[in-house]
């Protein structure tokens, strides 16, 4: 099933391999990478640009990856989309839930948490 979602999309899967170093490098790798890196970016109070600039180069290293250890397509675009936008939601995720949190504990007296994504002004 995945497997053929991500052959629908072009994805260069490595030769034999299936969907395990997919799972493993992209989501499993590469997500707890785009997961940490959202949190960083939100614990320094940064913008939002540079979560997107971050993802970018984890998407490219998880490329590198696939090709260095599993023989996939080093060069080749829409793998290299489809990484950078699963990455790319993990860490906007993780960005959002930490600015959230650092927000409500920072600042408790003006704002409470409405939502694991969202925060509100105090009645």
């Amino acid at each position: 099933m995945i497997e053929d979602l991500l052959s629908s999309l072009g994805y260069a899967l490595p030769p034999g391999g299936g969907v395990i170093p997919f799972l493993l490098l992209t989501l499993a790798v590469g997500g707890g990478a785009a997961w940490r890196t959202g949190q960083a970016v939100a614990e320094g109070w940064s913008p939002l640009w540079p979560v997107l600039v971050y993802t970018a180069l984890i998407a490219a290293a998880v490329r590198f990856l696939h090709y260095a250890l599993f023989g996939a397509a080093l060069v080749s675009a829409p793998s290299y989309l489809v990484d950078f936008g699963l990455l790319s939601v993990i860490a906007l995720v993780a960005y959002r839930i930490r600015r959230t949190r650092h927000m409500t504990e920072q600042y408790g007296w003006i704002f409470e948490r409405s939502g694991p994504l969202t925060w509100r002004d105090r009645p």
